[in-house]
């Protein structure tokens, strides 16, 4: 009876939640296959994620060329877009890949499961069918053996198309949200750097609002790309989003030096450049998106705006506080001058690179509980989060 009671205690302390910081943390860094899992995900999710801050410091160091003043009204206009996005870009981001992930898994349509399912059953066949098949395929039937082949071809094709209902509403969702954010930057403009501290007589307002104007006319293609990025992050697929992500900003970097050396056209330049970046980034995933997603729902109803809306609302809280946090900075150091929103505008560059780098580990982390949940595999959640939680 003491040894039960011994026993049961210990079992009742490892329930603890703060023993999933400890739980296995000599395998912290062992390569097994959750290991390997983890950092086949987290590596490129992390890269992508840095890809954009660098490029940015890169526009700020051409930027930087054309004069402080410069610097520092690109500096808060990049500050305004940038903080109003995320009110938008991290809840519906995260809620994509945790749904689409779970979705994913309930369905059993990753290519892997897909594969394994039709080797061992076999497609579907009707009756048919079934009468223009051979009973027995034998090694000398040359055309019969082709004929199979050929009908689980067209089979794995016609399977390939996966129906993520939470990949249509995210992408329509972002869509409708890029949309309102273009329309009211452009509009309130002007008022959004006056509270920012850009006054109607500082030499940064003109630059400024010419620079905001511009970039947020690619604010659809940047909250559509990181949708279909947090679709890709639910397929475990974290490749893709970098090569996209890659291919813009090399882009953006190339157009900088064309719009704003070339031809002279400075800060709007550098706006230009990085909305077609932004566009050609978007074009990217949707192609890829297209051929393994059927984008289309049969019905408004297979929408699942409720769940959207759900679980975005609370992330959206979060979210909201660490945004006034960050633009409060950026308009305290734009009241202290161009100098000073420069120098913050360097370091906020610098910061958010850096940063990034740990949520590559939480994109994988996500990706994998959310399947870990559908599939009610308990163990292996807990052990993805004390792997993830320990390497942070």
């Amino acid at each position: 009876m003491a040894e039960k009671e011994t026993l049961y205690s210990i079992g009742d302390w490892r329930r603890i939640p703060i023993c999933t910081f400890f739980k296995d943390a000599r395998l912290v860094f062992k390569a097994d296959s959750l290991g390997r899992e983890i950092l086949s995900i987290a590596l490129p999710a992390a890269m992508a994620l840095t890809a954009d801050p660098i490029a940015s410091l890169v526009d700020t160091a051409f930027i930087g060329q054309i004069g402080p003043v410069e610097l520092a009204a690109v500096g808060v206009s990049i500050a305004l877009f940038n903080q109003v996005s995320r009110i938008a870009i991290f809840p519906l981001v995260s809620v994509t890949t945790s749904f689409v992930a779970e979705e994913d898994t309930l369905s059993g349509a990753s290519p892997q499961i897909e594969e394994s399912r039709c080797l061992e059953a076999g497609p579907p066949m009707d009756a048919e069918t079934k009468d223009l098949l051979p009973k027995k395929v034998t090694g000398g039937n040359v055309h019969n053996s082709d004929f199979v082949g050929e009908s689980f071809n067209i089979v794995k094709e016609e399977h390939k198309r996966r129906h993520i209902p939470s990949a249509s509403s995210a992408l329509f969702i972002g869509g409708i949200l890029g949309l309102i954010q273009a329309i009211f930057l452009i509009s309130a403009a002007k008022p959004l750097l006056n509270f920012m501290g850009i006054t109607s007589d500082s030499p940064m307002l003109h630059p400024a609002q010419q620079y905001l104007t511009l970039r947020s006319l690619g604010a659809p293609a940047v909250l559509l790309s990181l949708a279909m990025q947090g679709v890709f992050r639910g397929f475990k697929d974290t490749k893709t989003p970098l090569y996209a992500t890659v291919a813009g900003d090399a882009t953006n970097i190339a157009l900088d030096l064309l719009f704003m050396f070339v031809f002279r056209l400075g800060v709007s330049g550098a706006a230009i450049a990085h909305v077609i970046s932004q566009y050609l980034i978007s074009a990217i995933l949707l192609w890829r998106l297209l051929e393994q997603v059927d984008l289309i729902p049969p019905s408004i109803k297979h929408m699942q705006f409720d769940r959207f809306l759900k679980n975005g609302f609370l992330l959206l809280m979060r979210v909201i506080a660490v945004t006034f946090c960050v633009t409060l900075a950026a308009s305290l150091a734009a009241r202290q001058g161009s100098t000073s929103m420069a120098a913050f505008q360097v370091c906020l560059q610098v910061w958010l690179a850096v940063s990034l780098l740990a949520d590559g580990l939480a994109v994988a982390g996500q990706a994998i509980l959310a399947g870990a949940f559908a599939n009610k595999d308990f163990n292996r959640a807990t052990a993805t989060a004390s792997r993830v939680l320990q390497v942070l």
